[in-house]
């Protein structure tokens, strides 16, 4: 009895050991990309439609392609409601299934990540948010933060503003007033902002405006005090809205008020309905659903029932952000695959990947994306310094337009400060920067 029970236990183990190394077989001829996502919780109206773009793209990767190169692509959520500590787990929880991206989708759990997958060695990708110093990719090596960062988003606003006034010059004397999500991800702006200030002449009024953000009296009683001429908005969720309905409420011409590229989506301006009509923010990417990839997207994925969310959304800027933070991982693993002769790419073969990135205007009509400027990475530059588009609510036919040219950035003024700030991690850290060719 004994010695059948343990031949028994002993043929188990190996049917065990046999099936988690089919498992791990399996696993090895698929890429892994996890997504952070917050489909729940205070800021979950604009976490919802960008991780609705994150599931369709690699779905539409799958169902159209294949895969990559052939390579099916598993995709897993991990629902962190915004929350810090909670990313990180989700990170921790997520890392042993040898991902090849972390997309930590929030300023906070990009600086708390930062130093985890130096050490996990697997890329991260912010793409437009976290620590804009880990541009500098000799002392953040593991860290991507293309097209554009707040810094350079923020020489943008005020080109775009001086285009208005007729020139850097007459900024001087003008008054600008940045409302800013008090967190780190509303903060980021403002050093370029005060080196701007100083430089053009401007005054500049920093304003922060605590979490969540439905609590902004004092902030409009100063702006009613203060007399802006324009306003720069770096706001989230529900902070937007009421900024927005405020800034109507109070006759401030929507169109001398800005926000950042996570102040202009189409739930940040609907509540205020006729009185958004004029409000600008800036982007990265153009608004819509009118492209050969959002043709792809309702044939492969929603009518095929596969789909995220609701088919009429899919035109909306959260979600084709969500969209091009994955377009860009595709990007990476396929030039990876190409260069390393594998199916699987490891971290590193992921990291040459992203360094050695050049998305040209043939790969954006490939993606589906025509018209979109080059975007070209190395080894010290991991920003890229992508031009920035202006687009503006038209809330009579309830779309945004487009109202400027791609406008380049300031690379000559912000790269300097980045990489002070870099190297000032690097002390602090004990980081010694690698050289960058």
């Amino acid at each position: 009895m004994n010695f059948k029970r343990l031949s028994l236990g002993v043929l188990t183990a190996v049917g065990l050991t046999n099936m988690v190394a089919v498992e791990v077989a399996i696993a090895a001829e698929e890429i892994f990309v996890p997504g952070l996502v917050y489909r729940t919780g205070p800021y979950a109206p604009n976490g919802t439609p960008f991780a609705n773009g994150f599931k369709d793209y690699i779905t539409l990767i799958n169902e159209r392609d294949g895969g990559i190169n052939g390579v099916k692509v598993v995709y897993e959520e991990c629902e962190t409601g915004y929350n810090t500590k909670v990313g990180v787990e989700c990170y921790e929880k997520l890392k042993s299934k040898n991902p090849v991206t972390i997309i930590p989708n929030s300023t906070g759990i990009t600086y708390q990540l930062i130093p985890k997958t130096a050490v996990d060695g697997i890329p991260l990708l912010t793409m437009g948010y976290g620590r804009t110093s880990a541009a500098v990719g000799s002392v953040f090596p593991w860290v991507f933060n293309f097209p554009a960062t707040y810094w350079s988003q923020a020489t943008s606003v005020i080109s775009f503003i001086a285009g208005k006034e007729g020139g850097l010059a007459n900024l001087k004397g003008k008054k600008i007033t940045h409302i800013y999500h008090n967190s780190a991800y509303g903060k980021e702006a403002n050093p370029t902002l005060e080196a701007l200030s100083k430089k053009y002449g401007f005054k500049l009024t920093l304003l922060a405006v605590d979490h969540p953000g439905q609590e902004q009296k004092a902030t409009w009683l100063q702006i009613r005090r203060k007399k802006p001429d324009w306003i720069f908005m770096s706001g989230w969720g529900v902070m937007n809205q009421v900024a927005i309905k405020e800034a109507a409420a109070q006759g401030f011409p929507m169109d001398h008020f800005i926000g950042n590229w996570w102040s202009g989506s189409e739930n940040d301006v609907a509540p205020a309905a006729a009185g958004a009509n004029g409000y600008t923010a800036a982007t990265f990417h153009a608004p819509g659903g009118d492209t050969k990839l959002h043709a792809d997207l309702k044939k492969y994925v929603y009518d095929k029932g596969l789909g995220g969310g609701d088919v009429s959304r899919i035109g909306e800027v959260l979600y084709i952000r969500g969209l091009i933070n994955y377009i860009m991982v595709v990007e990476a693993a396929r030039r990876a695959q190409d260069k390393y002769g594998v199916k699987v790419p490891n971290g590193e073969q992921m990291r040459w990947a992203y360094e050695n990135l050049n998305v040209t205007s043939a790969d954006w009509e490939r993606i589906g994306l025509a018209g979109y400027p080059e975007l070209k990475v190395s080894c010290n530059d991991h920003e890229g310094g992508h031009p920035v588009l202006f687009q503006q609510w038209d809330a009579g036919a309830k779309k945004w337009n487009v109202i400027s040219d791609w406008i380049p950035v300031m690379k000559d003024l912000v790269r300097p400060m980045m990489e002070a700030d870099a190297a000032k991690y690097a002390k602090e850290n004990k980081i010694t920067p690698r050289k960058c060719m």
